[in-house]
C-alpha cells in the first residue's frame, strides 16, 4: 500500500524555517552547535587546568568543576537527539509553568456554572491582552464518571475574548501527550498555541480550544486512556468527564462532531482508540507517530511502577480497545470520524503502522489522509512539523460542523466551502 507524498511547503515557511534553524546554530540555544561547543570548550580548559595546577586543591577544584560541563553536555546531547527544547524559553516555561494561569475553586456543574466560570476567568486573566494573543489557563478536574482527579490545562484563542465571537460556541480539539509526558509538553516543547494562531491568523487554519488533560497521573506512568480492569477509568476521565467539565463552563460545543482528538506516541493510540470507541463524542482524529495495539500499563504501586495487564487477560477487552482490529470488524456503514494520521520517515515501525491502519481507513473513506514527515524520528521534531497539516485539515472540518447548526445570532469565523476541505495530497 503506498502513502501521499508530503505535500511542498510555501517558500515563505521554507524560508523562514531555514533562517531560523541557522540562527540556532549560532546562538546559545539548548540545541545549538555554539553551545555545545562551549561546553566543550570549558571542560577542556578545566582538564587542562586540573593537569598543569601545582597545587592539590586547585587540581581537585578543577576535576570537579570540570564534571559540571560534562554532565550538561550529557543532558544537551539526549535533548538534541529527542529534539525536545528548542529555547530557553521553552525550558523556563516547562519548569515553571509560566503563562498558565491557574483557576482555583471552579464552580460544579450547574444551571448557572457558566456564568460563575465567565465572571472567574474575568477576574483571572488581562482580557485585554488576551484577544491578542489568547489565554493558558490550569484547572482541576474530577471526573463526575471516573471519580479521577487531574490537571487540565485550556488554550483560549484570542477571538474567545473578542467581541465579534460573544456569542459563538467554539469547536474544541482534545490533545492527548505521550509517555513519558504531560500536559506541559504541547506548550513547552511543542509550541501548539502559537502554532494555531500563526495558522489562524494566516487564514490556514480555524481558532479553536485546545483542551490538554494529564491522561496518566504522573511522567512514570503509563494509562494509554484506557478503563483498566480493578483500577483507574481514564477512558471515562478522557472521552466523557474532561469535555463535559469544559463543555458546562466554557463557550465551547457539546461533545460530537466538533470536537477532535489528537495526540503523539501513546497519546496517538488514545485518540485512535476513543475515536473509534466513542464516535458520538469526537468528529475527528489527529494520529502522530501512534501504535494500534494497545501495550502493558505501567501502574505505580506503593512506589515502585509495575508492568502490568490492564485487561486482565480478558481478550475481548483487549479486542475492543484494538484500533486496527476495530476497524477490521466494524460494520459496513458504522459512524465512524474522519482521520487525518501522520509518521516520520526515520521511524520504520511508525511508517509501516501507519501505513496498514490508513489502509484500513481508506477501504471507508478513501479520502484519509497520510502524511510522512522527513523531520525528525520518533520525537518532538517530527511532532512539531506534523501539528500544522493536522490543523490545517482539522480545525476546518470542527469549524464547519459549527457553522452547519446555523446558531442564532452567533457571530463565528467564515467557514470555506466544501472544495476546500478536500484534503490536499499528504495533508
Amino acid at each position: 500500500m503506498g502513502h501521499d507524498a508530503p505535500v511542498p511547503e510555501r517558500s515563505e515557511s521554507r524560508a523562514q524555517r531555514t533562517e531560523s534553524s541557522g540562527k540556532r546554530r549560532f546562538v546559545l540555544e539548548p540545541q545549538s552547535t555554539a553551545l555545545f561547543l562551549l561546553l566543550m570548550a570549558v571542560f577542556g580548559a578545566l582538564v587542562v587546568w586540573a593537569v598543569l595546577a601545582k597545587q592539590p586543591v586547585f587540581r581537585l577544584l578543577a576535576a570537579c568543576l570540570a564534571f559540571t560541563p560534562a554532565m550538561l553536555f550529557g543532558v544537551a546531547a539526549v535533548n538534541k537527539y529527542y529534539g525536545y527544547y528548542e529555547t530557553w524559553g521553552a525550558v523556563l516555561a516547562d519548569f515553571t509553568s509560566r503563562g498558565v494561569q491557574n483557576i482555583p475553586q471552579v464552580p460544579a456543574t450547574g444551571p448557572d456554572s457558566a456564568q460563575q466560570f465567565d465572571h472567574l476567568l474575568g477576574s483571572s486573566i488581562n482580557a485585554q491582552q488576551a484577544a491578542l494573543s489568547g489565554a493558558e489557563i490550569g484547572l482541576k478536574v474530577t471526573g463526575a464518571r471516573s471519580k479521577i482527579s487531574r490537571n487540565v490545562i485550556i488554550y483560549l484563542p484570542p477571538q474567545y475574548f473578542q467581541k465579534q465571537y460573544a456569542n459563538y460556541r467554539f469547536p474544541a480539539i482534545e490533545l492527548i501527550h505521550g509517555q513519558p509526558g504531560e500536559p506541559q509538553d504541547w506548550i513547552a516543547a511543542l509550541d501548539v498555541p502559537t502554532t494555531l494562531q500563526d495558522l489562524v491568523t494566516a487564514h490556514l487554519a480555524q481558532p479553536v480550544v485546545l483542551v490538554m488533560p494529564d491522561v496518566n497521573g504522573g511522567r512514570a506512568i503509563s494509562l494509554q486512556c484506557l478503563n483498566q480492569v480493578g483500577g483507574a477509568a481514564d477512558d471515562d476521565f478522557v472521552a466523557f468527564d474532561v469535555p463535559n467539565f469544559v463543555a458546562a463552563r466554557l463557550r465551547v460545543q457539546s461533545p460530537g462532531r466538533a470536537w477532535g482528538i489528537a495526540g503523539y506516541s501513546e497519546g496517538g493510540y488514545c485518540a485512535a482508540n476513543l475515536a473509534l470507541r466513542h464516535p458520538g463524542r469526537f468528529g475527528s482524529a489527529g494520529v502522530m507517530s501512534g501504535y494500534f495495539r494497545p501495550m502493558a500499563d505501567r501502574v505505580e504501586y506503593s512506589h515502585v511502577i509495575r508492568h502490568v495487564d490492564p485487561f486482565r487477560h480478558d481478550a475481548q477487552l483487549r479486542r475492543q480497545n484494538t484500533p486496527i482490529e476495530m476497524l477490521r470488524h466494524l460494520p459496513a456503514g458504522s459512524q465512524m470520524p474522519q482521520f487525518w494520521v501522520g509518521a516520520a520517515r526515520a521511524s520504520r515501525a511508525d511508517v509501516l503502522s501507519a501505513i496498514a491502519f490508513v489502509a484500513l481507513l481508506r477501504a471507508r473513506d478513501p479520502a484519509t489522509p497520510l502524511r510522512i514527515t522527513s523531520d525528525g524520528a520518533h520525537n518532538a521534531v517530527a511532532w512539531r512539523s506534523m501539528i500544522p497539516p493536522m490543523l490545517e485539515w482539522m480545525t476546518p472540518r470542527l469549524a464547519e460542523v459549527v457553522g452547519s447548526r446555523g446558531c442564532s445570532g452567533c457571530l463565528g469565523p467564515s467557514m470555506p466551502n466544501s472544495a476546500a476541505l478536500v484534503p490536499s495530497p499528504g495533508r
